[in-house]
């Protein structure tokens, strides 16, 4: 069986990634596609549990190292319970969020080192990638106004929007370095023309 195609969407909070990923998982679908929904932190039952540590504001004295090894305990469960069965199946897997949420948040974020970074996910991944990265850019501003609209922040986004400001500039350096992968579209629009920008940025319109 040929092995399934793996998307990943990308991008700060509120930039709609999981509502875009809902919106192509539809279209996939109805052509016949057989499609894996998945997110990160928080694919798996043993990620769940890592996902209410990691976005729970109780525990804002995690360290940012720790944090990343927690990332990346949760992917490696992800890709050897999830990812990798689906794509074996012959399956489309979308994922909300994969390693280089790790090196934009942890990395360019935090300020942990980015080849620390690179090596402890490759370790956690097996060396998987994607065939396609869709980043969904927005300002900071916008993005954190549409997150937390009617909700508290949890433990990552209650961070200053210069945090932000500093993830969003990693995602574009990562882009402007893995341009064979990696597809910016712009986020600042109503969904169904973000949607139609999606689909043109994988080659499906």
């Amino acid at each position: 069986m040929t092995r399934g195609k793996f998307i990943v969407f990308e991008g700060i909070d509120g930039s709609g990634k999981t509502t875009q990923m809902e919106l192509l998982a539809r279209v996939l679908e109805a052509r016949g596609m057989p499609v894996l929904r998945t997110r990160e932190p928080g694919g798996t039952r043993v990620g769940d549990r890592l996902r209410g540590l990691l976005l729970d504001p109780d525990y804002r004295d995690l360290t940012p190292r720790t944090e990343a090894f927690l990332y990346a305990a949760d992917r490696a469960q992800h890709v050897t319970e999830k990812i990798l069965p689906a794509l074996h199946r012959g399956e489309t897997v979308l994922c909300d969020r994969f390693l280089y949420s790790t090196l934009a948040y942890q990395g360019w974020g935090r300020g942990v080192d980015i080849v620390f970074l690179t090596r402890l996910n490759q370790l956690a991944t097996g060396g998987l990638a994607p065939d396609r990265v869709i980043l969904l850019d927005l300002e900071v501003e916008d993005g954190l106004r549409r997150a937390l609209k009617n909700r508290p922040p949890d433990r990552l986004e209650g961070e200053k929007a210069a945090f932000f400001r500093r993830v969003r500039q990693g995602y574009l350096e990562q882009a402007s370095r893995w341009p064979e992968i990696f597809r910016v579209v712009r986020a600042d629009a109503p969904e169904q023309e973000v949607h139609r920008r999606v689909l043109t940025a994988l080659g499906m319109e």
